[in-house]
């Protein structure tokens, strides 16, 4: 863990109570944030889903599509969060034999007056969420983890990279 910030909470107001921020000042400018994280398994699942022999059909597919329509979901599933226009999201789902499993990397862009992060973590979330759905059938034990924020720029509050 790293950069723990001493400021105020923005989503609290002088009485402690949860709000949603006023942007209406800011300006927009463009803002980008890149989020990731892994779905792992045994490898006989990772052979099977690679081999395209999961029951319920196209697992990489649906949730690569599953993560960008969550990213333009994100407003209406995380109480405080700005609706926005999004102008690129990506999710990429890659294979990686060493977990075994796989890696998740969703890039999400826009212009306007707060950032995308919490669209870019939920396009992940969601992605391996419905990779998990859609291979249970093959293997229940299935672990979603080290979901993070890669990286962010723009805004206010600079541009932030996590640490190898």
């Amino acid at each position: 863990m790293q950069q723990f910030s001493e400021n105020k909470l923005t989503h609290l107001d002088d009485r402690g109570e949860a709000h949603m921020v006023d942007v209406s000042a800011k300006e927009a400018t463009v803002r980008q944030a890149v989020a990731a994280g892994q779905v792992r398994m045994l490898p006989k699942t990772l052979a099977a889903i690679q081999a395209g022999n999961a029951p319920k059909g196209d697992v990489l597919g649906t949730a690569r599509l599953a993560g960008i329509m969550a990213a333009k979901q994100t407003a209406q599933l995380i109480p405080l969060c700005h609706p926005l226009p999004l102008s690129k999201v990506e999710v990429q789902i890659t294979p990686d034999s060493e977990l075994p499993g796989y890696q998740i990397r969703a890039e999400v862009k826009t212009k306007a007056e707060t950032g995308v992060e919490m669209e870019a973590l939920t396009a992940v979330s969601v992605a391996a969420l419905t990779l998990y759905d859609m291979a249970k059938a093959l293997e229940k034990s299935m672990q979603i983890e080290g979901i993070r924020l890669l990286s962010k720029t723009g805004g206010k509050s600079g541009d932030y990279r996590q640490e190898s």
